[in-house]
């Protein structure tokens, strides 16, 4: 997408992701992802096979979806089981794209996407990706562009049975999971919020704009919340998104 507004200035250019970084040795990443048109099928490995094959770690991940074109989808898991033999053939011949599992994706929908999974994400959207620190990504079906496949190792870590990626919210939280739980906070006047005593936790405004312990805050900013710190305010008109583990 060329159109990045409200989260970032528009860059004149097209972009498809903005990585926030800035802390070392984060076990999380956040990602905000615009799609103009359908990404890659893939799947990433479990952390037991990412140690296996002398890799630091697995991934895990989930969407939120912050905006989205009429009829925009996301794919999760299949339709049906496969064997490992139907899915790299459906891979080398394009029919994967069919056998695939599509959710129409609406602001504000989440979905969560475990080790395994086969996934896409089709184009007209803008969301939000919270995973586990790893780049370790093996790409099924590139609709012809080229780039290259990984399918035997896609193969091996695939799951190749359907899976319910869109979740039902549980009061405020989005995602609970092994690796992170993620819940939404709307602010509308001020709160006092108190930090976890342990772990990592992260605030990522999503919508609006106000204060975080008395500085400026607004959408697309992730906010590093560093172990011991004492209880501060949120202000304003915004929408967070509350990511600990």
């Amino acid at each position: 997408m060329t159109r990045l507004e409200p989260w970032f200035p528009n860059p004149g250019r097209k972009t498809g992701e903005v990585w926030f970084e800035g802390v070392d040795d984060l076990p999380l990443l956040i990602k905000f992802i615009f799609t103009s048109e359908k990404l890659s099928v893939q799947v990433h490995p479990d952390d037991e096979y990412a140690a296996k094959h002398h890799q630091s770690r697995g991934k895990t991940e989930m969407w939120h979806i912050l905006a989205a074109e009429p009829g925009s989808r996301i794919a999760a898991g299949f339709r049906a089981p496969l064997s490992a033999d139907q899915l790299k053939a459906a891979a080398l011949s394009g029919g994967i794209e069919e056998l695939l599992e599509w959710f129409e994706a609406r602001p504000g929908d989440t979905f969560f996407i475990p080790a395994g999974t086969v996934h896409a994400i089709g184009g007209g959207l803008v969301l939000c990706e919270i995973q586990q620190n790893s780049d370790i990504t093996y790409r099924l079906y590139d609709y012809g562009r080229g780039r290259e496949l990984h399918l035997d190792q896609a193969v091996a870590v695939s799951a190749r049975t359907s899976y319910p990626a869109l979740q039902k919210p549980h009061g405020d939280v989005l995602v609970a999971s092994r690796y992170f739980t993620t819940s939404k906070l709307a602010i509308d006047s001020p709160r006092r919020y108190v930090p976890r005593p342990d772990g990592f936790e992260l605030l990522i405004a999503i919508q609006g704009a106000g204060s975080i312990a008395g500085q400026p805050a607004k959408a697309g900013e992730a906010w590093h919340v560093p172990l011991g710190t004492s209880p501060f305010e949120i202000a304003g008109a915004m929408t967070l998104l509350r990511v600990v583990s």
